[in-house]
This record gives C-alpha cells, sequence and structure tokens, in this order.
C-alpha cells in the first residue's frame, strides 16, 4: 500500500565515520530561575528530549549525551530574592528544584540537570573567561548604554519598540554606566560571516538563519563582567575580583561544561542546542565568537522554535494566563501533552494553545486514531489468538525519519499517522471480522498487527509510556485485547 512520506530535502547532519555514527550532544537553554517555568518554556524540552530519544534509537544510548537546567545569576535572579526576602541561593535553590520538578513530569530524559551554581560550572566559567582575556579577546573599559534586565541583554536604540524591549514590554529599559571588562565581540565578523557561509545549518530554521546572518555587521564590543558592589550575585573572576561574570558570559558556558566533562565536546560530536527566538542572537552570534575566543570548536547547530501564546495572548505572569506542565499533565496525561507540543507545536512560526484545542487533537488523533487502531486490530488478534514477531526492528533512516534532519518532528508524526490510516483502510478494506477461514484471517491480521507494532517502536521517542504499552501488549503470545489506551474525552 502507497504511503504519503512527508520529506524534506537531504541536508545531512549526522555523518558517518568509519562506518560508526558519530555522537550527538543535545541541549535546551538553561532557564533563569527567576520563577517556575511554563508551558512556553516546556515544548522546548519536550522537543529536545524527542531528538535525544530518536538519536538513542539510532545511534545507541552511550552515544547521546541530553542536558537541561537552570540560569541561576544575574541582576534579575537576585532581585526576585531580594523581593522574596531571601538569599539568593536559598531562592534559585527552590525554583531550580521547581524547574527540574516540571521537566520530570514531561518525562524529560535529561542526563544531567546542570545549575549554574554548580561548582564544576563556576570553575569552568572561570577558567573559559581566563582563556578568553589572556588570548587578548577581552579588555577593560566603560560603558554607557541600555539594558534590558529581563533578557539580560544589552540594546541598542533600534532593538526598542515604542522605549521597550520586545521581549520585555512591561519593563523599563535601563540606562547603565559602569566599569566592565569589555569582549571584542566586533574581532569575529568576518569569523562569523565565514561559519554562515560554510554551513548553512548552522542556524535552523533558515528563517532564523537569515535573521541572525544579518545581525553580524550589525555586533558591537560588548561589557561581560559587571562590578561586585553593583552585584554580588554572580561568578566572581579569576582576572579581577573585583568583577563578576555578566551572566550570558557564565550561562553559555553550561554546555562546555558538561560536554567536556564526559568527552562531548570533540570533533567527533554532533553538537545541537534548542533554544527559543528570544535567546538566538546569544547563542547563534555570541556564543561561536566566545569558543573560538578561548579555543574550542562551535556548535554543529543551532535550532530556534517560535513562541507559545494561551488563548491568543501572550503568557504573561502580570496577565495571570500561566500554565504549568504539571497542570496539564496531571488531567490530560504525559504523551497526550507531548503529543500535542510535538505535533501542533512553534516548531516554525508562533503557535496559539488552548485546552479546548488539546482536548479536539485528544479525541481526533489519540482516541479515534492510534487508540481506535490498536484497540481494533488487538480484539481481533485475541479472536484468533495470533501472535507476531516482536524482534522486527524499525528503520530509523527511513524515509518516515527524514524530517528529523532539520528536527522537524511534527513532519515524522504526521508520517506516522500517515501509516495509522494505511492500517485502517487496510481493515476497512479486508474486513477481518468478516472471515471465517482461519488461515484467511491469520494472513490478513498478522500484517495489520506487525504495522501495529511497528507503530509502537516509532512512537518510543515522541510518547515514550503509550510505546511501551503497545509494545508489550502486541508482543504478547497471543495478543490480548486491553483497556483502550485513550478513552474519549
Amino acid at each position: 500500500m502507497k504511503k504519503k512520506v512527508f520529506v524534506l530535502e537531504p541536508k545531512r547532519i549526522i555523518e558517518d565515520t568509519d562506518g560508526v555514527s558519530r555522537r550527538v550532544f543535545i541541549t535546551t537553554a538553561i532557564d533563569y530561575a527567576d520563577n517556575v517555568i511554563h508551558i512556553g518554556h516546556a515544548y522546548q524540552k519536550i522537543l529536545a528530549d524527542c531528538v535525544a530519544r530518536f538519536y538513542r534509537e539510532k545511534v545507541g544510548k552511550g552515544k547521546v549525551l541530553f542536558l537541561t537546567g537552570t540560569d541561576e545569576h544575574g541582576q534579575k535572579v537576585y532581585n526576585w530574592a531580594l523581593k522574596a526576602g531571601k538569599s539568593p541561593k536559598d531562592y534559585v535553590d527552590e525554583i531550580s528544584q521547581a524547574d527540574k520538578l516540571e521537566q520530570d513530569s514531561l518525562n524529560i530524559s535529561y542526563d544531567r540537570f546542570i545549575r549554574t551554581t554548580d561548582e564544576d560550572h563556576k570553575a569552568e566559567a572561570r577558567d573559559f573567561f581566563e582563556k578568553s582575556y589572556k588570548n587578548g579577546y577581552v579588555y577593560k573599559g566603560t560603558y554607557k548604554g541600555l539594558y534590558c534586565e529581563g533578557c539580560e541583554e544589552f540594546l541598542k536604540e533600534k532593538d526598542l519598540v515604542n522605549g521597550r524591549c520586545p521581549y520585555h514590554p512591561t519593563k523599563e529599559v535601563q540606562i547603565l554606566e559602569d566599569e566592565n571588562y569589555f569582549f571584542k565581540w566586533m574581532a569575529f565578523k568576518d569569523f562569523l560571516n565565514g561559519l554562515f557561509e560554510q554551513n548553512r545549518n548552522f542556524v535552523l530554521p533558515e528563517s532564523r538563519y537569515k535573521e541572525m546572518k544579518a545581525f553580524i555587521n550589525e555586533i558591537e564590543d560588548i561589557p561581560v563582567t559587571r562590578r561586585k558592589e553593583r552585584l554580588p550575585w554572580g561568578i566572581e573572576t579569576s582576572v579581577d575580583k573585583d568583577h563578576v561574570l555578566w551572566v550570558w558570559f557564565d550561562a553559555l558556558v553550561n554546555y562546555l561544561t558538561f560536554g567536556k566533562e564526559r568527552g562531548f565536546w570533540d570533533d567527533d560530536t554532533s553538537i545541537f542546542h534548542f533554544l527559543g527566538k528570544d535567546n538566538a542572537r546569544m547563542h547563534a552570534l555570541l556564543w561561536p565568537a566566545m569558543l573560538k575566543s578561548a579555543g574550542y570548536r562551535v556548535p554543529t547547530t543551532i535550532y530556534v522554535n517560535a513562541f507559545l501564546s494561551l488563548n491568543g495572548q501572550k503568557i504573561s505572569k502580570s496577565l495571570g494566563n500561566i500554565i504549568r506542565p504539571t497542570d496539564l499533565v496531571e488531567k490530560y496525561g504525559v504523551d497526550v501533552v507531548r503529543y500535542y507540543f510535538l505535533r501542533y507545536g512553534p516548531v516554525l512560526e508562533d503557535t496559539d494553545f488552548s485546552e479546548d484545542r488539546l482536548k479536539e487533537v485528544y479525541n481526533a488523533d489519540l482516541a479515534n486514531g492510534l487508540g481506535n487502531l490498536v484497540a481494533r486490530v488487538a480484539k481481533l488478534c485475541d479472536k484468533w489468538e495470533l501472535s507476531v514477531a516482536s524482534f522486527a526492528n524499525v528503520d530509523w533512516s527511513g524515509e518516515w525519519a527524514k524530517p528529523i534532519e532539520e528536527f522537524r518532528v511534527d513532519l515524522m508524526l504526521q508520517n506516522i499517522w500517515e501509516q495509522i490510516r494505511n492500517v485502517d483502510k487496510h481493515i476497512n478494506e479486508n474486513e477481518p471480522w468478516k472471515i471465517t477461514e482461519e488461515k484467511k484471517a491469520r494472513q490478513v491480521l498478522t500484517w495489520e498487527a506487525e504495522q501495529v507494532l511497528e507503530v509502537g517502536k516509532k512512537l518510543a521517542p515522541f510518547m515514550p509510556a503509550t510505546s511501551q504499552k503497545i509494545v508489550e501488549q502486541f508482543s504478547t503470545k497471543p495478543i490480548k485485547s486491553q483497556t483502550p489506551l485513550f478513552p474519549r474525552l
């Protein structure tokens, strides 16, 4: 039966070396520890987790490393701790633990949940700054200009919208004047232009690549420390004890901290950073320059997802329209939440979320789609006491999986659901419930059961618990009918 398969133009990311697939290091942006993450942050974690799980299936568990965590220094975090009447460390301890619980509720399979207050990270950040300084890319000067505390980023007048940061329109933009150590960002314009020209996949999707490339010629040297007397909450530099690292020169190094520790920051590793579009400039333009200044390789690809809104509004603490991942998981189950965001989330463009839409997707795709197919085939197999070979392997390099090369997990799910529709069509055309001859019934049902088992295995990166249930059910001898996976809401 011919299948409709969604395939992107091949843009090879993972390459083979001497017949052995490269190792893969996957990271998410680490979240500011000013407040607990919400569903807007959750999409990125689910997306990165899905990609990590896919490559564990494709190249082996020991060849994949997955990192997430919390960003715990900086002015914004310090101010929130003061408002809460707590020490900065006590405050970030609480937020970090709460963030970890939110990610755990989504079944995020990280190898480490890093914190920028971890001692090994602080040591790595100091060492990184010292390397850049000794290599001649850091100098002392005075900064006067605009600063967005929400982004922890220096801005120019042209970056503002109605006099405010476009990502934090409720916050006043600060005017800072202070003695700092500066990073010679301008020295890396040619390097960055060459990097973008030589690797069209350095930033994905293409719209973000073009946007970031256009910014290269606008970059200027930026301050990368704050005087400790103005900001006591930060990593003290080894170059000057009176200065602490600017939060981005601290936070970005977290990837290197864990990657180096596990031996995953070398030329035999594909390094993929997943982050939101508000963090794109620092990851796509500053981070590669920083790495070059300290003598390290740059990442393979930076994937920038769009934003998620809620019921047509920007997700905002001030509007009170925040939903935590745990809220959704408790109501609908973890795999339902994962499926919805991986299939319909902001992989390319901003998208809106509502629980009404989630319920529609649940009933259409899961209850009437996947769940109904599994129940139909299992019931017919149960009648004939049918078993199938449970050792059939999934082709993780097959056409259905090609969109992974640009991290289009939504298209991969479309391909799986096309397979589900084909099996449903096969059932409707052959009407196995009407077949009375055992040999013919087994012939028809064996193909259908094998297809369901294959679908179950393919779902492992996307819906791990559901995948396990299907695989276990269709690996029993004989296959037994069970409670529906997704009862209608």
